[in-house]
């Protein structure tokens, strides 16, 4: 896992960890990240937008894409 990264989003701050980064390239569709100390897993759709996969701990969408957005900026996505 990496540092510790952060996001605002709708006035809320949102700690976020990306785990096991070493396998994350342009062609990456799947990401794991530790958001405020819950695992989640997001996934790219067929209209690339990033989406969550399993909604056992359900995120606002937007949320979820803005992460998404936000881990494909920092790693050259």
């Amino acid at each position: 896992m990496g540092l510790p990264l952060r996001i605002t989003f709708n006035d809320q701050d949102y700690i976020y960890q990306i785990i096991d980064s070493k396998i994350i390239n342009q062609y990456t569709t799947e990401l794991q990240l530790l958001v405020n100390g819950e695992k989640i897993q997001l996934i790219k759709n067929d209209k690339r937008v990033w989406i969550q996969k399993d909604e056992l701990k359900s995120l606002d969408p937007e949320l979820v894409q803005a992460l998404g957005r936000s881990v494909s900026l920092r790693m050259r996505m």
